[in-house]
């Protein structure tokens, strides 16, 4: 179920308020265009600075909005166990098909203590949840052997990889076995990714190209990597681009150019200066969405 390009959706802001018209229309684009799975309220979606019962409100209007026709990851992560559980339960009462998990960030447990932080998740609700590892943000880094260890349990089934290692897929097909879900975080090694065993990214630059993500995605699972080789050319001066800054900020940004969605964002997160504005333009153009 979970493959392919999948959107860290953004979450559109009007006058400082969740815009959820505009976010409708986010969910029924991304369908049109090919994404393979949505995921709400990552860091992408600002969920630092939603409030819980934002952060909720998201989850379930992404998971009503997609009827059904893609599944929703929802972001369920905290640094606060409860907190995770609170959300992870709200996710699964809400129809999510999956959460994704963020390794605690700042507090930095053991390996120990994340495996014992996971399984306290797992066994709070009966949602399949996805380890997100991410150690440039969270400042922790799970182990492929601690990973394994999670893999062991039934609702552990796979993780959203940041750590930009491409060794890591090999390491984690033997210790959590080749049917773990294994889905790049990082936007410029997702077909390299694929071709160690990946199955997917989930994505910031889909929030802006999904059409062209999804295409490369399409290409890697049909063993066409030449193809998908051509799009990542075509793809790679916007995912630079975008992350020149906060990659939140350059994918609004991109977005506000081809017409998604408002700039709007919340502090302590701004818009972009000029110099990576007209960066964006140019991978906008490279890409061949904009003219």
């Amino acid at each position: 179920m979970f493959k392919g390009s999948m959107p860290a959706l953004v979450t559109p802001f009007k006058n400082g308020a969740v815009d959820f018209d505009t976010l409708k229309q986010l969910v029924d684009w991304h369908v049109d265009q090919g994404s393979h799975g949505l995921v709400p309220v990552g860091t992408t979606g600002e969920s630092p600075t939603l409030t819980h019962e934002e952060h909720e409100e998201v989850v379930s209007f992404v998971v009503q909005a997609a009827a059904g026709r893609i599944p929703v990851i929802a972001g369920a992560g905290s640094n606060n166990t409860d907190e995770a559980i609170r959300f992870l339960q709200h996710a699964e009462k809400a129809g999510a098909q999956a959460g994704l998990v963020v390794t605690p960030y700042y507090n930095k447990p053991t390996q120990d203590g994340l495996i014992r932080h996971f399984t306290m998740l797992h066994d709070a609700c009966t949602l399949p949840i996805i380890i997100y590892n991410i150690p440039g943000r969270s400042s922790v880094d799970m182990s492929p052997k601690t990973m394994g260890e999670l893999a062991k349990l039934p609702r552990i089934i796979g993780v959203k990889d940041a750590t930009g290692d491409l060794g890591r897929v090999c390491a984690q097909r033997l210790t959590c076995g080749k049917d773990f879900v294994q889905l790049s975080g990082e936007d410029a090694t997702a077909h390299g990714f694929n071709a160690q065993g990946g199955v997917g990214m989930i994505s910031v630059t889909a929030n802006v190209a999904p059409a062209l993500c999804s295409q490369m995605q399409e290409a890697t699972m049909a063993g066409d990597y030449v193809t998908a080789l051509e799009i990542q050319d075509r793809l790679m001066p916007l995912h630079h681009s975008i992350f020149v800054e906060p990659g939140l900020c350059g994918a609004k940004y991109a977005m506000s150019r081809l017409g998604l969605c408002d700039e709007e964002m919340r502090p302590p997160l701004f818009p972009v200066s000029q110099p990576t504005r007209d960066l964006i333009d140019n991978g906008l153009r490279h890409a061949g969405l904009l003219n």
